[in-house]
């Protein structure tokens, strides 16, 4: 039985495209990892039925952060709530257990700062001082490519 590695792939919809491509990126990568007896198994909640749940349903992405031995977020133009609410769970887990490691990366592709709304770009600089506070290393990027 291959050992398993769970990265959960946190963001928000605007970079769909980003996690398509970190999704073939690692589909890629089992067929050689799965000869050395690993396996990772990627994450996403787009995986999550949209259906009714008895409780929250970002409560169950929540639990599944808190299994997962990597959590990797990417952000854009924003750092919406339910992105945020991850990263805690991520963090608490973290911090209870060493698990999971929290990787981040901030895209810097060219956009029209007037077409952003100032509470979403407010988002992102209050997240940045957050893992800056926290002692945390951020990354960024440019483009998918760039990413993996």
């Amino acid at each position: 039985m291959p050992h398993t590695i769970k990265i959960f792939l946190a963001s928000s919809a605007e970079l769909k495209a980003d996690r398509e491509k970190f999704e073939q990126f690692i589909g890629r990568k089992n067929k050689t990892l799965n000869q050395n007896g690993c396996f990772i198994e990627l994450v996403i909640w787009e995986d999550f039925i949209d259906a009714m749940s008895r409780k929250r349903l970002q409560g169950e992405y929540n639990k599944v952060v808190q299994t997962c031995d990597i959590f990797v977020m990417l952000f854009a133009t924003k750092v919406g709530r339910y992105t945020r609410e991850e990263f805690e769970a991520a963090f608490g887990q973290f911090q209870e257990s060493g698990k999971p490691w929290i990787y981040t990366f901030f895209k810097t592709a060219a956009v029209k700062i007037s077409q952003i709304p100032r509470e979403d770009m407010l988002s992102l600089y209050d997240f940045q001082d957050r893992l800056n506070a926290l002692g945390h290393f951020w990354k960024e990027y440019e483009n998918s490519d760039d990413l993996i």
